[in-house]
């Protein structure tokens, strides 16, 4: 493998990773509600079966470069959580859509994105 990496110079990309923390119960939207009082708050729902889902998270993790002291960045596979999906919808008074992206601050959603808007929302904006 290493000639064919000389000869058409490709490079292994390192993969980052972000400081996700997984959203599988719906006990936890409590817990978010009341964290965001303090920290801004930010949920991710992905579905892991959608071809633009997997493009604009790719792109947002690319571009993410806020760090754990931030803000706190949840992960939602709406597929395997359905219940908890449909659970943020009602609690934060969002309509679902995947992907989707909702900012979370004093118990209020304050800024939410679907699709390739989800990549014009400056998290900066909210720390």
């Amino acid at each position: 493998m290493g000639i064919l990496n000389k000869i058409f110079k490709t490079e292994q990309k390192e993969e980052k990773t972000l400081p996700w923390i997984p959203l599988n119960t719906v006990a936890q939207l409590n817990y978010i509600e009341e964290k965001s009082k303090k920290k801004t708050q930010v949920i991710f729902k992905h579905s892991t079966r959608c071809g633009i889902s997997k493009m604009v998270i790719n792109q947002f993790i690319e571009a993410y470069s806020l760090t754990e002291k931030d803000l706190d960045l949840y992960y939602l596979d709406l597929l395997s959580y359905r219940d908890v999906s449909n659970e943020v919808g009602y609690k934060f008074q969002v309509m679902h859509e995947s992907p989707q992206l909702l900012v979370i601050q004093n118990g209020n959603v304050v800024a939410h994105a679907s699709h390739g808007a989800i990549n014009t929302i400056q998290l900066e904006d909210y720390t």
